[in-house]
């Protein structure tokens, strides 16, 4: 009873480091592009060129890290170091990247700059070992489950947090006479962003207390290298498949995730109306989280992820038409419960895919390469969150969005853009989406293949070659 109960607290003591690195997660891909555009009138072309770029450095950085994870030795493990330190320097950098300590023109543009790659680096410090824990919990398909769902779980709620209560909150943190009409300042961001940043810390403080590493593999110590990077990925077609439909479904809820602060203030013209849409949307991700547990005991991951994604469609579908057309916001808010389930099952099951990657690297190459496989996880995300931009960006760019806000802060008023810009903020956030989940979907089903009979074998290899290890 008592090893069972040690059991539950560790695997919730590592769920809890999700609802930290999520706070932040949240801050950047859902409120960072209306913080820098809106409330303070950056120029899209600007954002458009650091985003890629800014992805150039990651592709460096994070194989990097993960090398190094790989290479850790610690009394304290492999990964909790590295996730305490991670999240310390994270929450510091997101305090700073919604901080413009009065800066305008160029100088502010090189801060943002600045902050925004740093971010990126900072959080690949958390983010890639906290992630490579998994395999080192269990090689039991259940119990990884297990631990993949309450990860998510918490991931998920932290993700809730962020885009219920940003809304709310930010409007009441804000003073001065800048306040837009929902409330929004510099001040109010820049104070939340620091309340994040420290619970962000504390949620890995606790994880890293109450987890333990059992089932850790240590390889030999290995020098970082392009050229093992690529042959870490080129050795690993699984990998590859699932990084590019990976990236595609991630990019497409995004889209979602980053617009839904400008379509409900710009176009619905209420911003508080997006805590009611992402509480709605909250119930959905509970329920999602049932998906895979119900589904397993008849179906495979193959046909789960499938459905997980063809309910993701249908509840972007609903959306778009009930939504940006008909403006029935109600029924836009009752859609997302269905997106939302097939989200949240969609997260759960790639988090479960890339565990089991990992050991398919093994099982092909004879070579284990979790942190640097994990890594990849980061940088697709990253990738996705990419796409997002030039997407946003772009279309916004075109519709001059940026001139419209700026021009409404000249005059002192509130900002109000044309008809055109709402009705591509409305397609940006709900119908781009579905191209993006339709061309993840046909690529999934074409060509990821770890499943079924793939899978068993992978699975056996593993079990055996561990219990040959302990021998």
């Amino acid at each position: 009873m008592k090893e069972k109960l040690k059991f539950i607290a560790g695997k919730l003591g590592y769920g809890v480091g999700a609802i930290g690195l999520d706070l932040s997660y949240g801050m950047f891909y859902s409120f960072l592009s209306h913080y820098l555009v809106t409330t303070l009138g950056l120029k899209e072309g600007f954002l458009l060129l650091l985003t890629p770029l800014a992805r150039i450095w990651d592709g460096i950085n994070d194989p990097m890290m993960g090398t190094i994870v790989d290479n850790t030795r610690t009394k304290f493990g492999k990964y909790r170091p590295w996730i305490l330190i991670g999240a310390v320097s994270n929450g510091i950098v997101l305090f700073l990247l919604f901080s413009r300590f009065g800066l305008s023109g160029l100088p502010l543009y090189i801060y943002v700059a600045v902050m925004y790659v740093l971010w990126g680096m900072s959080n690949t410090l958390a983010d890639i070992p906290y992630w490579s824990m998994i395999p080192s919990f269990t090689s039991e398909e259940k119990e990884r489950n297990l631990v993949s769902t309450v990860a998510r779980t918490f991931s998920g709620l932290g993700q809730g947090i962020i885009t219920i209560a940003t809304p709310i909150i930010v409007p009441l943190l804000s003073t001065g006479m800048n306040k837009d009409k929902d409330g929004y300042t510099p001040e109010g961001f820049s104070r939340w962003a620091g309340i994040c940043g420290i619970l962000l810390v504390v949620f890995a403080l606790v994880c890293v207390l109450t987890t333990k590493e059992t089932n850790v593999v240590y390889g030999e110590k290995k020098k970082f290298s392009f050229k093992q990077i690529f042959k870490v990925i080129k050795g690993n077609d699984q990998l590859v498949v699932f990084m590019i439909f990976a990236m595609l479904s991630n990019a497409g809820w995004y889209l979602t995730s980053g617009t839904a602060v400008t379509y409900f203030t710009q176009v619905v013209g209420d911003g508080k109306a997006q805590s009611l849409f992402q509480l709605i949307g909250a119930a959905g991700s509970v329920l999602g989280l049932l998906v895979i547990p119900i589904m397993s005991v008849k179906f495979t991951k193959r046909t789960t992820y499938s459905f997980s994604l063809i309910t993701t469609i249908v509840g972007y579908a609903l959306m778009f038409v009930f939504g940006p057309i008909l403006k029935i916001n109600i029924a836009l808010d009752v859609c997302y419960i269905l997106a939302s389930i097939g989200i949240s099952s969609m997260f759960v099951s790639q988090t479960i895919f890339l565990a089991d990657i990992v050991d398919y690297g093994e099982y092909k190459n004879g070579e284990r390469n979790e942190s640097i496989t994990f890594s990849m996880k980061g940088f697709l995300q990253k990738l996705a969150y990419t796409i997002q931009t030039v997407i946003y960006y772009g279309g916004l760019g075109l519709f001059r969005y940026s001139e419209q806000v700026n021009d409404c802060k000249q005059r002192g008023v509130d900002v109000v853009v044309n008809a055109q810009t709402k009705t591509a903020i409305g397609v940006i956030g709900f119908a781009v989406p579905i191209v993006l989940l339709l061309a993840s979907l046909f690529v999934f089903r074409s060509k990821f293949r770890l499943y079924g009979k793939l899978a068993d074998e992978v699975h056996d290899y593993i079990i055996e070659k561990r219990a040959s290890e302990k021998e």
